[in-house]
């Protein structure tokens, strides 16, 4: 027999064989390797833009185990997963982000990213990738939030005719 270009002279493997092939297989390779084959295939073009967005996978709670929290990378003009990272049990996005920052190359693309991604080092990490970045900003962040809304208050409407600052 013979499928995708291999001879399966056996028949096709049993589940249980490819249960013990799945279990090998180095995630951290695994991952680079699909990041790598994806950026070979997607070229991502200057003003593109990358979704950066959290989700709670259903059914992964259970057996005293927290349910697994991804954070993926959508890249909205190809139409593709860039790259995802599992968070970590005891945090949330905020510490996931910047893991699938480092493995993804957004030179010239916009990422945008909810609320929960509005921090210093996560929109530093951006603009050293040579990327721009949109992140929504909620009343939670005080000082943040009032001197945004003071400069768009205060512009008279020309805060959309001129670059706005960094604020780190």
């Amino acid at each position: 027999m013979v499928k995708l270009g291999l001879e399966l002279k056996n028949g096709v493997p049993s589940h249980d064989t490819f249960q013990r092939v799945f279990q090998i297989i180095d995630l951290k390779e695994f991952e680079a390797c699909f990041v790598a084959w994806t950026q070979s295939v997607f070229k991502l073009t200057a003003g593109e833009l990358v979704g950066i967005d959290g989700k709670t996978l259903r059914g992964s709670k259970g057996n005293g185990k927290k349910a697994i929290h991804m954070v993926s990378a959508w890249a909205g003009g190809c139409g593709v997963v860039l790259g995802q990272t599992k968070g970590d049990e005891k945090s949330n996005e905020i510490t996931a982000i910047p893991e699938l920052l480092d493995i993804l190359n957004l030179r010239g693309c916009i990422v945008s990213i909810d609320a929960m991604g509005c921090q210093k080092a996560i929109a530093e990490k951006i603009v050293n990738k040579e990327a721009d970045y949109v992140l929504a900003l909620k009343g939670n962040q005080g000082a943040l939030h009032s001197a945004v809304v003071e400069y768009f208050e205060n512009s008279g409407g020309q805060a959309f005719r001129k670059p706005v600052q960094t604020f780190f």
